[in-house]
């Protein structure tokens, strides 16, 4: 089981690993959708998605990991 801390860097480091290649995309992507090709532009939505992918892997890791001890507690008072 992880630590809210260890969610949390764990959430950090998966979504980092993708701004890069987001940003990118973001760059080129933008014009056709006739946005702005800047590069303020592109570090803004992707930024935004990046900090709202950090808070929904926060979250879905905190319910798998409150899923997991309630399923422990359950399989303990069965003993």
């Amino acid at each position: 089981m992880q630590t809210k801390k260890q969610s949390f860097y764990e959430s950090i480091i998966n979504t980092a690993s993708g701004f890069a290649v987001s940003l990118l995309l973001a760059y080129y992507v933008l014009p056709l959708f006739g946005l702005s090709k800047s590069f303020i532009t592109s570090i803004t939505v992707v930024s935004i998605f990046t900090i709202s992918s950090i808070i929904r892997n926060y979250l879905i890791r905190r319910i798998f990991n409150k899923k997991d001890i309630v399923k422990a507690q359950f399989q303990k008072a069965q003993v």
